[in-house]
Formats: structure tokens, C-alpha cells, sequence
């Protein structure tokens, strides 16, 4: 559930931030309006909590899934809270490219869509990675409280256990085992991240 959220959440949450970056103020296509909208619509979303999202989402992801109750019902609300999250992370990351080496691809003739893919892309490549790995750490604490509506996983277990039957070990035990999967997350995130900016120089 946290491997297909996180990359559905990058596949929607990128090109969100590549269109924020691109039409922002000194972007590479400034469009006021664009941006001001889709910066709203962002925002928006992010403020809203996830307990309410999940709730409030309810008969979108009976659209789209034809059910609310389950791991694919779960993923629904976490891709739509963590996408607008992934997307501000990419954001900041394309806008930690040095504006020399921008200037430099546009003085060699390079399309708007050649910077984007092998320069901006490439350069934020370590940024937009670690921005991964915060957003996997960020859907593991959602996908706990998902279990709220049967979203299986440990977050399921604590609710059904810990919560209602009252069973405190069962409790201890899933937020342990949550710490545990987040710190092997953070690790490996960082790890990568490591790699590929040794790579870059």
C-alpha cells in the first residue's frame, strides 16, 4: 500500500511541480494565473487534514474503486494527500538548480522541454529523491490512520486491536513496528540520495 501510494503520488505529484516551477515568477514560462491557481488548489489540499480528507473522500473513492473499505480505498485519500506534498518538494528542489547552468542550456539552443528533462530534472535528481523518501515516511503515518476504514496494514490492526478491544500490547507493538519501518525508510531514502549526488559530483 505505501510502495503503490508513494509512486502514484510522484507520478501525479511531479508534474505538479514542474508546472508550479515552470509558471512561477523567473520560471521558464511565468503564467501569474496558472500558478496562483494550481498554487490554491496545492495548498488547499495539503491544509486539510488527513483524518477529514479520508472521510470527506469517501464517495470519490467509491468512484474510482467501487469501494470505501479496503486497502485500494485506502490509497485513494493517501495519493490525494501526499501528491500536492510531493509536488511543493519538487518545486524546491528545481528551484535549487543554479540559474548559470539554465543560462547556459538556453544559450546552446536548448528547448524548453530539453531543459526541463536534461538539465532541471537532472540536477534536482538527489533533492527530488529525498523528497521521496519524506513522502513515503509522511504516507506511513497516513496509512495508520486509514485503518479507520478498514485499511488494512498495521494502522487496521491498531485500530481493530489496540483501539476497540483495548489490547495496549497490540498498540505498542504496531506503533514500534511503524518507528522501526520509518527509520529503514529514512536509511534506505538516504542512502540513495547519497549515491546518486557522489554520482552527480
Amino acid at each position: 500500500m505505501i510502495a503503490i501510494s508513494t509512486l502514484l503520488s510522484v507520478v501525479i505529484g511531479l508534474p505538479i511541480g514542474i508546472l508550479l516551477y515552470m509558471t512561477a515568477a523567473g520560471g521558464l514560462r511565468p503564467n501569474r494565473i496558472v500558478y496562483q491557481v494550481t498554487s490554491i488548489v496545492v495548498n488547499i489540499v495539503r491544509s486539510v487534514p488527513f483524518i477529514i480528507l479520508l472521510i470527506a473522500l469517501i464517495p470519490f473513492t467509491e468512484w474510482i474503486v467501487g469501494t470505501s473499505i479496503g486497502v485500494n480505498a485506502a490509497i485513494v485519500p493517501l495519493v490525494i494527500s501526499a501528491a500536492p506534498f510531493f509536488a511543493r518538494v519538487a518545486e524546491t528542489a528545481l528551484r535549487e538548480v543554479h540559474p548559470g547552468v539554465i543560462e547556459a542550456a538556453q544559450s546552446m539552443g536548448a528547448s524548453v522541454m530539453m531543459i526541463v528533462w536534461r538539465v532541471l530534472l537532472r540536477e534536482s535528481w538527489p533533492s527530488i529523491l529525498a523528497g521521496v523518501t519524506l513522502t513515503a515516511v509522511a504516507l506511513v503515518g497516513n496509512s495508520a490512520m486509514s485503518g479507520v476504514i478498514g485499511g488494512g496494514g498495521l494502522g487496521d490492526l491498531a485500530v481493530r486491536y489496540g483501539y476497540e478491544r483495548f489490547q495496549t500490547n497490540v498498540m505498542i507493538v504496531t506503533t514500534i513496528v511503524l518507528i522501526i519501518l520509518v527509520q529503514i525508510l529514512q536509511m534506505t531514502g538516504d542512502r540513495v540520495v547519497h549515491h546518486f549526488a557522489k554520482r552527480r559530483g
